[in-house]
């Protein structure tokens, strides 16, 4: 009886929330707590600081989200005035506008009484006074905004802040926010809640446990560090550096990923260089590209989440970065590229497969990019390619997370193609490839850039002084690196695989490339009496006749 009542699961209805709250938790269609969530939302109610260790995709933002907005809705029964009571602290743009979102669909019934504002735009701090004028309940930021804003005077939070939640908090320090939260702090209250929420409990993290925590409950919660095989398939296939190219175009065309896909390489440099090629043969594909301003990349994610694009191919600053290590100049460049890493803590929505194009250089990158799959109750697949001198990670990553593997098993199962039979393809890859020049990456680049600073409101205001520049903007070499071809779309017979001949055949569109089953009709041969007069059918001069006015009168 003890036994069943440890293994219960704490329901939403019996932790004393606002009917509000629950009415939006039931149309987010969220049936139950996950476990992070059934343990730090009591103890946040109770008011107690919370330091939170669970895996990427548990339900993190909810956890701290619902206790802040109950709290808020309980202090406004009392409250004379309409002051700041939390905030929110991320360590990127993207972060800071997923948890936004995530905060507005929690108080969708509730509106009125909680507001909430995300200032982590890129726009000047004074067109974001008159918003904070208001006074908004929640405040919703990286460290060095809201810092600015509160030695701006813009933000005077010294008598009313309650809350401060530092989501994402291992990468904080990492990012170079040291010293922002410390110059934050000394605007608050001696008096406030806090919560850390992050993905692993590192030296960063205990360095900023002693800065902003009292006397916390600290949640490192028993669970795996993946979710389980049944949930998360993952496979790995061993091939060389050039035939990966080759096969994601054969995978792609011939429909074996399905579903919106996710894929990691190892620099910016290169997903461009993937883009380019996967375009050649009319795969659709955007890139994150941590060099654009953070609107634009919000923008980017909420167009995959949406369902305009289903392959995003994502670079992994993390990786580039250890690489190139050994250079000063690199080193100065880290911040403005980790700031805008992407393969921790975005919410990408309904990623079906998660692609390791390029092998993770460690085990916290492998996990964080695959969490952005079997997400919830989602199942999913997370497929890597490995080429010879990444099998050492591969093992490594391996012999690490085999806790989380039944055993007998292994983490990875090996995805069983015959890279013989794509010599097709491999030929038509070769001529794609040598379209995809150094030349051809930089001009995609530029067109990206260049594109910005035409829609930049930013720039507006110096364009409508400067036409001039604007016009020489416009007019500038229209970047175009590859031409396309329409026959590339395509996936004739002759070169798709012997095994997959029988089942499926590819529709002769330009547009699409997608394949069908044969139907009977269509496996049946013609006989040589019926090609004959297929073939005299089409001929005019032999199908036609003449007939007489006696013939037409019978």
């Amino acid at each position: 009886m003890a036994d069943e009542e440890k293994s219960r699961v704490l329901q939403w209805n019996e932790m004393d929330l606002d009917d509000r709250i629950l009415l939006a938790i039931s149309k987010l269609g969220w049936a139950e707590p996950t476990m992070i969530q059934e343990k730090a939302i009591p103890l946040a109610l109770q008011g107690k600081d919370i330091l939170s260790r669970a895996r990427t995709g548990s339900g993190k933002t909810a956890a701290y989200a619902i206790p802040v907005i109950q709290k808020i809705l309980n202090s406004k029964q009392l409250a004379t005035e309409q002051t700041v009571k939390a905030f929110v602290l991320t360590p990127t743009k993207e972060l800071s506008h997923q948890a936004y979102k995530n905060i507005l669909d929690l108080t969708a019934n509730c509106s009125k009484e909680v507001k909430c504002i995300d200032i982590s735009g890129q726009i000047e701090l004074d067109a974001q006074r008159p918003m904070l004028m208001e006074q908004p309940d929640v405040v919703v930021g990286p460290p060095s905004r809201i810092f600015a804003h509160l030695k701006a005077g813009n933000l005077k939070v010294k008598e009313s802040l309650e809350l401060l939640v530092i989501d994402e908090a291992d990468l904080v320090f990492s990012f170079g926010y040291e010293n922002d939260v410390k110059q934050i702090l000394k605007y608050l209250p001696k008096i406030f809640q806090s919560f850390l929420m992050s993905a692993t409990l590192s030296e960063d993290v205990k360095s900023l446990k002693k800065l902003v925590l009292h006397n916390p409950v600290i949640l490192k919660l028993e669970e795996a560090r993946l979710p389980e095989t049944s949930q998360l398939t993952q496979y790995h296939i061993k091939c060389e550096q050039e035939d990966k190219f080759v096969l994601i175009y054969a995978l792609f065309k011939l429909r074996l990923i399905l579903g919106k896909s996710l894929i990691f390489v190892n620099s910016v440099d290169r997903c461009y260089k993937l883009k380019l090629f996967l375009r050649q043969f009319g795969i659709g594909t955007c890139v994150l590209n941590s060099e654009l301003p953070g609107n634009s990349r919000c923008h980017i994610v909420n167009q995959f989440n949406d369902g305009l694009y289903d392959v995003l191919i994502s670079s992994d600053e993390r990786a580039d970065q250890i690489q190139q290590k050994g250079s000063q100049k690199n080193r100065k460049k880290r911040k403005k590229d980790l700031e805008s890493g992407v393969s921790r803590g975005i919410d990408f929505q309904k990623v079906s497969n998660v692609i390791n194009f390029d092998f993770p250089m460690d085990v916290d990158s492998y996990i964080h990019r695959v969490g952005r799959t079997a997400r919830g109750d989602c199942k999913g697949t997370a497929l890597s390619f490995v080429s010879l001198d990444e099998m050492p990670r591969l093992e490594e990553i391996e012999n690490t997370l085999s806790d989380s593997t039944p055993e007998g098993t292994s983490l990875f199962k090996p995805y069983n193609f015959k890279m013989d039979e794509l010599e097709g393809f491999r030929y038509r890859a070769k001529d794609a490839m040598r379209m995809v020049t150094t030349i051809a990456i930089k001009q995609a680049r530029v067109k990206e850039i260049k594109a910005e600073l035409l829609t930049s409101e930013k720039l507006k205001s110096y364009f409508e002084d400067n036409p001039r520049d604007l016009q020489v903007l416009r007019h500038d070499t229209n970047c175009n690196p590859i031409r396309t071809q329409s026959h590339m779309k395509n996936v004739p017979d002759y070169i798709i695989p012997p095994t997959l001949q029988k089942l499926k055949r590819p529709i002769s569109s330009t547009k699409t490339g997608v394949w069908k089953k044969k139907s009977k009709e269509q496996e049946r041969r013609p006989t040589r009496g019926e090609l004959k007069y297929q073939k005299r059918k089409a001929d005019p001069l032999k199908s036609f006749e003449f007939r007489t006015e006696a013939k037409r009168k019978k």
